[in-house]
């Protein structure tokens, strides 16, 4: 069940109409616990078995981990716990990756093997749900969530469909005490939460499908040699796309889950104004960065073992955070692409240090488009179907070919021009406030006009259903 789509649009009506109607705190649980499953069921209802596994083995090891008598138990129970979800994720995500990488290295020794090809569909949004789930039981061992009682408060934590299967990566600690009593609407709330759901959709339908995918597609499907302008009109495009169609998804989810009284933290900070690779991190995906950060980088040592420590953790997170994305290395180059710039952004500002030049206006300026267009550039394998495609278009983009060819209209490169300028401007006047605070500065009757608009827009630009990408991971 798509949120661009109609069929959503009738079920959220019914579920916020009669969730909203009932009185019993314990029966609107049950309501959105319903819900959330034939929402997730709706594409393929035997993973919601899967999902409901997961959610089950979490809940008995999180119990297990707080009554455990010593460290040792705590610790066997919290492995027990990451290498089911991780054995599981492996199986579906990974398994045929596996297998071939297996199969190559076979080959390096003169090993001939044929691996089987396991038939299996990616049920979606088990990176998101699996770790929804995996949080539990790590915070439980952390000391940092209680262990709860109730199967069905965590069944509905995890399964919550705002936010089940693209994101945000809400942990069971922030979520479960919102379930302990029912949420009382503050005055505005409501109308809040469905002017980000059509912001939301907005960003997906209008933003991202119609006025960038079409650029992104076609540069990065064509096989041949590109012209520099038309690579770089492409990659913009996709940097437009991707965040406008993944910001999108997470705006609409903490929107809905506003008008049914909960809070989920944003997942998004005007990542396109990042000034370096830290705070790109702090802006972009900040569920998966903290959840990294939190439960990879700090146990692995963080920066607390030296400068050299430090950066080999940077580039082991971001390995992680790259194949998260996809079972493919070129997910994984984007990562290490990632995690190198975070390393050299640690060892410049061990040689800057605090000196005022690095704090001028201009400089801040220089180095906040310097980070722009690395970040490009890195989405380019992030978007890339193979090493050869990517190879292509970063050629394309440093001007190394002697000739290439220009595949994109007068049209369309003007038309990915003017929404990258636009979002690139948005983010640098936002990048310090927040939206909230700016809605709350604008007159009213712009305020209307803007939302009207808005939902003409989408209704205008409807029709395509496309899935978010993010659906994929």
């Amino acid at each position: 069940m798509l949120f661009n789509s109609l069929i959503f649009v009738v079920f959220f009506v019914v579920v916020v109409g009669t969730y909203w109607t009932l009185q019993s705190w314990s029966a609107r649980k049950n309501l959105l616990l319903a819900a959330s499953y034939l929402f997730y069921g709706a594409w393929n209802p035997p993973f919601a078995l899967l999902l409901f596994a997961t959610t089950a083995v979490d809940f008995f090891l999180g119990g297990r981990i707080a009554a455990a008598a010593t460290p040792a138990t705590r610790k066997a129970w919290t492995t027990a716990s990451v290498v089911t979800n991780l054995s599981m994720l492996g199986f579906f995500k990974y398994g045929n990756f596996l297998l071939l990488n297996f199969q190559w290295l076979l080959a390096r020794v003169g090993v001939v093997y044929q691996p089987p090809h396991l038939d299996v569909f990616l049920p979606i949004g088990i990176s998101f749900y699996t770790f929804h789930s995996l949080s539990y039981t790590l915070d439980v061992y952390r000391g940092v969530c209680a262990p709860t009682r109730s199967l069905r408060d965590f069944t509905l934590a995890v399964s919550f469909f705002p936010q089940l299967v693209a994101g945000p990566i809400v942990r069971a600690a922030d979520f479960l005490p919102q379930l302990v009593t029912p949420p009382v609407l503050k005055p505005g709330q409501f109308a809040w939460g469905l002017l980000l759901m059509t912001l939301g959709l907005f960003q997906k339908t209008v933003l991202a499908d119609t006025l960038l995918a079409g650029a992104a597609d076609t540069v990065f499907g064509y096989g041949g040699p590109l012209a520099t302008l038309d690579a770089w009109t492409g990659v913009l495009a996709f940097a437009g796309q991707i965040f406008f169609d993944f910001a999108g998804y997470s705006t609409c989810a903490i929107g809905a889950a506003l008008c049914l009284g909960f809070h989920l933290k944003d997942n998004f900070r005007f990542p396109y104004a990042a000034i370096g690779f830290s705070d790109f991190w702090r802006r972009w995906h900040i569920s998966l960065s903290t959840f990294l950060r939190d439960f990879l980088y700090i146990p692995l040592g963080g920066n607390r073992s030296g400068a050299i420590m430090a950066g080999v953790n940077l580039l082991i997170v971001m390995f992680i955070g790259g194949l998260w994305h996809g079972a493919a290395w070129t997910f994984v180059v984007w990562g290490l692409i990632h995690g190198a710039f975070l390393v050299i952004e640690r060892m410049l500002r061990t040689v800057v240090g605090e000196a005022a030049w690095a704090k001028s206006t201009v400089v801040r300026v220089l180095s906040g488009l310097a980070t722009y267009a690395i970040v490009c550039l890195a989405w380019v394998f992030f978007r890339a179907a193979d090493f050869p495609s990517a190879s292509r278009l970063v050629n394309a983009m440093v001007g190394a070919l002697a000739k290439g060819d220009a595949i994109l209209s007068t049209r369309e490169i003007l038309q990915v021009g003017i929404v990258t300028a636009l979002l690139l401007l948005a983010h640098w006047r936002l990048r310090d406030t927040s939206i909230e605070a700016t809605v709350a500065r604008m007159p009213r009757w712009l305020l209307g006009a803007t939302w009207t608009a808005m939902l003409c827009t989408i209704l205008l630009n409807q029709g395509s259903g496309n899935a978010f990408i993010y659906f994929q991971f």
